[in-house]
């Protein structure tokens, strides 16, 4: 069973890098889907990352002010659990 990650207005805005307002802009126009929780939107994190893919300037902010800045710092220590490429590529096809 998956679980639904979802997110308040500021914690998206922190996280991608933009303004409250460039999120409830994007709730508005229903670029991500989001539920309203005692009359707060929550935004499910998925359609906030495809929502930042397919504009350029917020993929910028995303990579430069959001979540994007500290992917450099992410070091694996232990690859054992990471995918192998070549099995990757083998599954793909």
């Amino acid at each position: 069973m998956k679980s639904i990650i979802r997110l308040s207005v500021s914690e998206a805005a922190k996280m991608f890098g933009v303004s409250q307002r460039t999120i409830r802009r994007a709730i508005k126009s229903d670029e991500v889907t989001y539920v309203v929780v005692q009359g707060r939107y929550k935004i499910n994190f998925e359609s906030l990352l495809r929502w930042s893919q397919r504009t350029t300037t917020v993929k910028n902010k995303r990579d430069k002010k959001g979540l994007g800045q500290y992917v450099d710092q992410w070091r694996i220590s232990g690859k054992l659990y990471s995918p192998n490429p070549k099995s990757l590529s083998d599954s793909e096809g």
